[in-house]
């Protein structure tokens, strides 16, 4: 299969799924901040990637690269309804929050804030509403009494990491 991959930050979900979902051939990586981490990690792996905030740009490029599923990894843009049909039934995020618990922006700190005693991960199909999609498959992570912003989200991220190639691998 066909991957291309969208990021906006560090890359670790997207080298991850390269090194986990070794039968599938990630083609394309999109980031949309200039300084993102993960181009420099798609460079070290020999990936091809393109910055570009143009949602037409990226329709494009991933008609273009034949993509047969679009990862959205630390993406943090809303897609239009145009990028969904583009695409139906082929893009999936990764949320850190048991969806449908706090969408968006801050789901970690708002878990914390509400006194949560778990949280986790969720892979959910990209419709035009955010973190809307029917949800494919979530892990948890408990909420330890000493946790911060700061542990929690690396606690999270240990289960993205096991949780997206596990989704990937499965289609």
């Amino acid at each position: 299969m066909r991957l291309g991959v969208m990021c906006s930050g560090n890359g670790s979900n997207f080298e991850n799924i390269h090194h986990a979902c070794p039968e599938h051939d990630i083609v394309l990586m999109v980031y949309n901040k200039k300084k993102a981490k993960a181009k420099q990690r798609a460079e070290r792996l020999g990936i091809s990637s393109c910055y570009s905030k143009n949602e037409d740009e990226i329709i494009a490029l991933f008609h273009a690269y034949n993509i047969d599923m679009i990862v959205m990894a630390g993406w943090m843009r809303i897609v239009s309804k145009k990028f969904c049909e583009e695409f139906p039934g082929k893009i999936i995020n990764l949320h850190p929050s048991l969806l449908p618990k706090y969408k968006g922006l801050h789901a970690v700190e708002q878990a914390l804030k509400a006194g949560e005693t778990e949280t986790g991960c969720s892979v959910h199909f990209v419709t035009e509403q955010l973190d809307s999609g029917v949800v494919i498959k979530q892990q948890t992570v408990p909420i330890l009494p000493d946790d911060t912003v700061e542990s929690l989200t690396r606690a999270i991220q240990q289960a993205e990491h096991y949780l997206l190639p596990l989704v990937i691998n499965a289609f």
